[in-house]
């Protein structure tokens, strides 16, 4: 059984917008600050410093998007959903830096063994 009436008069849109959107928002924004904030103060040996630079500046566009896709959805009342294709790029770019951030710190391991 749905949970929404296929006409699109459903009350309860709006509510699996906010259960589902939202935290997801809340999740790039928490791991674009995590990957910023790494690749802004350690230095990724095994890429070339505009290679590091240049990623950097993708996070940063990628947070004034989340951002404003953040305030367009508070101020619609958390009425507007976003499409697969604006979200797809943000999370490739996350895996990317996830991949990067996994080899410096395997990088790091193999300098540092204890």
């Amino acid at each position: 059984m749905n949970n929404y009436d296929t006409s699109g008069n459903s009350g309860s849109k709006p509510e699996l917008l906010e259960a589902i959107l939202e935290p997801l928002l809340d999740d790039f924004r928490y791991w674009f600050d995590r990957s910023q904030q790494l690749f802004e103060t350690e230095r990724m040996s095994f890429m070339s410093e505009v290679d590091q630079a240049n990623l950097v500046i993708r996070i940063k566009d990628a947070q004034q998007a989340v951002s404003a896709t953040t305030m367009l959805f508070k101020a619609t009342g958390k009425q507007v959903g976003v499409e697969i294709a604006a979200i797809a790029p943000w999370h490739h770019l996350l895996m990317e830096c996830q991949a990067v951030a996994m080899r410096f710190r395997q990088t790091t391991a193999d300098r540092n063994p204890e």
